[in-house]
């Protein structure tokens, strides 16, 4: 059971680390004529972010997501790789 749940961990992470780095190349590639389109996707989360003012402390939480094409190809190389392991 440990290894299993291991495992689990490793994909998440693998499926993180794609994500991250195929958003980093989808902005590198919007700057490139011919690979513009890695860079199309779509954001969303909450914009403007909640903000909880109790007079002591204020609290703000946000979260926001943006996934382009290149984080989607990078997910689906990472789960791929996952596989080969």
């Amino acid at each position: 059971m440990a290894t299993r749940d291991k495992n689990i961990w490793i994909l998440v992470l693998f499926i993180l680390s794609g994500l991250v780095i195929g958003g980093l190349l989808g902005e590198l590639a919007s700057k490139v004529d011919f690979l513009w389109w890695l860079s199309y996707g779509q954001s969303f989360g909450l914009t403007p972010p909640l903000t909880l003012d109790l007079d002591v402390i204020q609290l703000t939480f946000a979260i926001a997501f943006k996934i382009n094409i290149a984080s989607i190809i990078g997910m689906v190389i990472a789960i791929f790789i996952y596989r080969k392991i």
